[in-house]
């Protein structure tokens, strides 16, 4: 069994060599730039903002004393800052008072048309679900 160099106490450097010096001039192939067969192309950042995902907008009465009330569910990768940002465009938006609860935006009245707006320019996919 060999045992480890001992590294020198006494403040001398250590003697070491990079395994990967050897490699520093070789000459490699260039880099392999097609893509394997079924492979999607990485998404840009523009991408990624304009296709955010799928969020369901719903029209609730339930618990409200028969009050309607839009809400948007089913946020995927966004913290609660962003939503409260969301939020408060669509309470300015259309006229009416919201909130963030549980992880879903809550605005008053049936404002489904207005809220899509705002989530198809903020990227999302807004989908009708419910009554």
């Amino acid at each position: 069994m060999s045992r480890k160099p001992r590294l020198p106490t006494d403040g001398e450097p250590a003697a070491w060599t990079s395994p990967f010096a050897a490699l520093k001039h070789a000459a490699l192939p260039p880099a392999h730039t097609e893509r394997p067969v079924g492979a999607r192309p990485a998404p840009s950042p523009d991408a990624r903002k304009n296709n955010r995902g799928r969020v369901d907008i719903i029209r609730s009465t339930a618990h409200r004393g028969g009050k309607t009330v839009t809400v948007v569910t089913g946020f995927v990768g966004i913290g609660q800052a962003e939503k409260e940002q969301l939020a408060k465009a669509m309470q300015k938006a259309c006229g009416a008072g919201g909130t963030v609860k549980e992880g879903r935006i809550e605005i008053q009245g049936e404002q489904r048309e207005t809220v899509a707006r705002i989530l198809t320019e903020a990227g999302f996919r807004p989908v009708f679900a419910g009554g």
